[in-house]
């Protein structure tokens, strides 16, 4: 009898090692973008990212501007750097080599960064230099200026296009962060998905934010159904309520009026488990937390990691 229980026992637990845990239906390898807890990153980065993957964060998404961002882009970056009481970004100080060490110190990797379009257009090589170096892949950019009419996101698109495939021959992949706006339709059209049906799949990929998506009006689950394998990322946030811009997404002001209702992902209204099974089924590979300026830094990180581990997918 005791013979036999040894051998069940053992049966099970290396059966239990040899599945792989993705076949189980957990998202194993989860990943936070950093403007999450830009406070805590400026002050202490090796220490916050040791502390990130202790808690469970195998993935970090980084922000602009960098050292070799556009100048303009800096400039930019300095005049609100006051109204957001931090200034730090990028890699923190650090050279892509020091970063890239540090990550892999603390069992980490960056398969994606934000970036802007001018530094993209006029700073490939070095964009293409550090992200090679960070072992990124994606170089998305957060958001595209809202336009005007049908017109001016068909040109935006074909600027997508041209840029994604000069990035694609630097061995990257261009994607499209849509911040909220071009979600709005426009003549009965939804400029957001003109503007990944315009788009060559082998050059455009998307970035979700289902916060920014929802707000806008649209349904995460039927864009992922709809267009599946063009979606490779998602920003994972949760609503205290459901609540949509005042206008058309295209703008500060409106993104920053909503954030009173974010919520750590799993605690407030959303279906998100729902979201997350449509999206490993369309083609998702990195899912990633994101609290914009997240008011209780790591708890907060803790609370949404803990509930995305859970969720079966």
């Amino acid at each position: 009898m005791q013979r036999r229980k040894f051998i069940q026992v053992n049966t099970l637990a290396l059966s239990s090692l040899a599945i792989p845990s993705f076949f189980k239906g957990q998202i194993n390898s989860v990943g936070i973008q950093l403007f999450s807890i830009p406070k805590l990153m400026e002050k202490d980065p090796e220490g916050t990212l040791r502390q990130l993957s202790e808690l469970g964060y195998r993935e970090i998404e980084f922000y602009g501007p960098y050292d070799f961002s556009a100048q303009s882009t800096k400039d930019g970056w300095n005049q609100i750097t006051g109204a957001l009481g931090f200034s730090a970004s990028g890699y923190y100080g650090k050279t892509p080599k020091e970063m890239a060490a540090i990550l892999k110190k603390y069992n980490l990797s960056s398969p994606s960064m934000h970036i802007d379009l001018v530094t993209l257009d006029q700073h490939l090589d070095e964009t293409a230099e550090a992200a090679h170096v960070m072992g990124t892949k994606y170089v998305i950019i957060p958001n595209a200026e809202t336009q005007p009419d049908l017109d001016g996101y068909k040109r935006q698109a074909d600027q997508f296009n041209a840029l994604g495939e000069k990035i694609y021959k630097k061995g990257l992949q261009f994607c499209y962060h849509n911040h909220g706006n071009g979600i709005v339709p426009i003549d009965g059209i939804s400029p957001l998905e003109m503007i990944i049906e315009r788009t060559d799949p082998k050059f455009v990929t998307y970035e979700m934010d289902i916060y920014w998506t929802i707000a806008g009006g649209a349904d995460p689950v039927t864009l992922l159904e709809k267009y599946k394998g063009r979606y490779k990322a998602m920003h994972i946030k949760d609503m205290s309520k459901k609540v949509r811009f005042s206008g058309d997404g295209g703008n500060p002001q409106e993104w920053m009026s909503l954030f009173p209702y974010l919520e750590d992902a799993g605690s407030g209204v959303l279906d998100i488990p729902s979201i997350l099974k449509a999206a490993k089924k369309s083609g998702v590979d990195h899912f990633i937390i994101e609290r914009d300026l997240a008011p209780e830094g790591l708890v907060n990180m803790k609370k949404g990691i803990d509930f995305v581990k859970k969720v079966q997918v």
